[in-house]
């Protein structure tokens, strides 16, 4: 399992390279430029200050001249200087948000497999039953509702309407001046409608595969066979489906992880929380490339590692594959 593991990683290096190549290059061809931004409503503005600012963006050079210049900066750890104002290290400013964006998105997953897994496999033992229709009209409302549009829905109905939860950012404005449990419970209250919102799609998405999965495993002939041995219908379902129905969705939970972080440009930006993707929507308004780049650089990180864990994680849910 080791030298698996060990040999799909240095698979991985090329294929972030090829991502990087991609990333880097699509980015230019979206329309302005941070020069254009900078300069366009600056009534004093003229040509030679657009090529001094072109020069030190390092954006006169050729484009594959800049990826190259990129490229030996990161395998020195380095990810650039922002484009803004404040002229940060593109790290500097990551390792600020990220582990923000980390606990929602881990709290996320975690409501996420703690509730849509005995959701499917309920609805799969109970077809058809009153459970099972309820929790596909959840499924669907899942799917069709916007983010964006629910998250407003909630900020409105129970931020404002009711006044019961905050509506932005992390931290009360008397946050300093409250007493340890205080400060829990005011970082709790801000926490349940950006962790709810993130998690109702994926929520949705994997009962239904849960559901699906255990469907057609529960009518496998070794399920009937362990029925017939008079095991208990707990032990059937539990022990011999529930293993084996897993692995489909090990699959979709290990892509998931990508998809939080990229879901979380949405909820962070609505609920003005800083973390990592409220960062890359202001990146991407800025062309702030040097930290776009960044941010996609960490999201095809966990892309590749997503994979790699769903593919460790079949072997350990299913003894019967093996990895020579």
């Amino acid at each position: 399992m080791l030298q698996y593991i060990l040999k799909r990683i240095v698979f991985m290096i090329p294929l972030l390279l090829g991502i990087t190549v991609i990333c880097f290059f699509v980015m230019r061809l979206a329309p302005g430029s941070p020069v254009d931004l900078e300069t366009q409503m600056n009534p004093k503005s003229s040509v030679e200050m657009k090529e001094r600012l072109k020069a030190l963006y390092e954006l006169d050079k050729p484009i594959h001249q800049q990826y190259w210049s990129w490229l030996k900066k990161l395998s020195r750890g380095d990810l650039g200087i922002s484009f803004a104002s404040d002229r940060r290290p593109v790290a500097e400013k990551i390792m600020e948000r990220i582990p923000i964006t980390i606990l929602l998105e881990f709290l996320s997953l975690l409501i996420i497999i703690a509730i849509a897994i005995p959701i499917g496999v309920l609805s799969a033992v109970h077809q058809d039953s009153l459970f099972d229709k309820i929790t596909g009209v959840f499924v669907f409302i899942g799917f069709a509702i916007p983010t964006f549009w629910l998250a407003l829905l909630l900020m409105i109905f129970f931020g404002i309407q009711l006044g019961w939860l905050p509506i932005s950012g992390l931290r009360s404005l008397n946050y300093e001046y409250l007493t340890t449990w205080g400060q829990f419970v005011d970082l709790v209250r801000h926490l349940v409608l950006p962790v709810f919102i993130s998690a109702f799609g994926g929520l949705a998405g994997l009962s239904r595969y849960m559901r699906a999965n255990m469907l057609e495993v529960i009518r496998q002939d070794y399920i009937m066979t362990a029925r017939a041995k008079g095991l208990s219908e707990r032990d059937v379902i539990y022990k011999h489906a529930l293993r084996n129905a897993l692995l489909p969705a090990i699959t979709i939970l290990g892509l998931s992880i990508p998809g939080l972080i990229g879901g979380s440009v949405i909820f962070e930006t609505v609920f003005a929380i800083p973390g990592m993707g409220q960062l890359f929507y202001m990146a991407v308004m800025a062309r702030d490339y040097p930290t776009v780049m960044g941010i996609l650089l960490i999201g095809a990180i966990l892309t590749l590692v997503g994979n790699l864990i769903a593919d460790v994680s079949y072997a350990a849910a299913d003894p019967r594959i093996r990895i020579s």
